[in-house]
């Protein structure tokens, strides 16, 4: 594959928020970072500015902790188990924690989501109907948890959909790697280079 149609057609960001990969943000301050997530901005951000460049769209979903009464966040009971370290404020919406990393931003769309995928229960679809885009480019994090299940919705919708295997990363590469080749049987894979040619240096 030499480049992915421009035309009705979005990249998708999943989760690249300053919580999950800013050193300030509540995943550093839980001791949860990561090399490969680390990388990604710089890594994504070339490829933003062409999307955009182009006439395509930027899409960001944001993993968001609703607040209850007090501001307490409403969280599940695996997620308080597995990341005790977040607290009151942390993904909240309109936070700073909660925005999409300045070297990505802006993005056209931005997507409030509670689960892994972009699809559950946000208006995800219907913004991506009302701008009549038909394909995405899927980037961002994690790859095994995120980007696969938001994938696998866009299957079962008949979105076309393309995961750059060098735009995405886990918190362990072997289940990003896990994860990309699950993947291969319905999507695209391919590398930054190949979505927009000369994003890359």
């Amino acid at each position: 594959m030499t480049s992915v149609p421009l035309d009705r057609t979005a990249l998708l960001v999943v989760d690249l928020q300053n919580d999950f990969v800013h050193p300030h943000g509540a995943y550093a301050r839980g001791g949860l970072t990561n090399p490969d997530i680390a990388a990604l901005p710089g890594r994504i951000a070339p490829l933003a500015h062409a999307v955009r460049a182009a006439g395509g769209s930027v899409v960001s979903t944001h993993f968001t902790l609703v607040p209850g009464r007090g501001g307490e966040p409403m969280m599940s009971p695996h997620l308080k188990a597995l990341r005790p370290f977040l607290k009151t404020g942390d993904f909240a919406p309109g936070s700073w924690g909660h925005a999409l990393v300045d070297e990505v931003a802006p993005s056209d769309f931005q997507i409030e989501k509670i689960a892994y995928s972009a699809f559950y229960m946000t208006r995800l679809e219907w913004v991506l109907r009302k701008a009549a885009i038909e394909s995405l480019i899927v980037t961002g994090i994690v790859t095994n948890g995120g980007v696969a299940s938001t994938v696998r919705d866009a299957h079962v919708r008949d979105i076309a959909t393309t995961v750059l295997h060098d735009g995405c990363a886990a918190f362990e590469r072997a289940s990003h790697e896990t994860a990309i080749a699950a993947l291969r049987g319905i999507a695209r894979i391919a590398a930054i280079a190949e979505a927009v040619p000369g994003t890359l240096r």
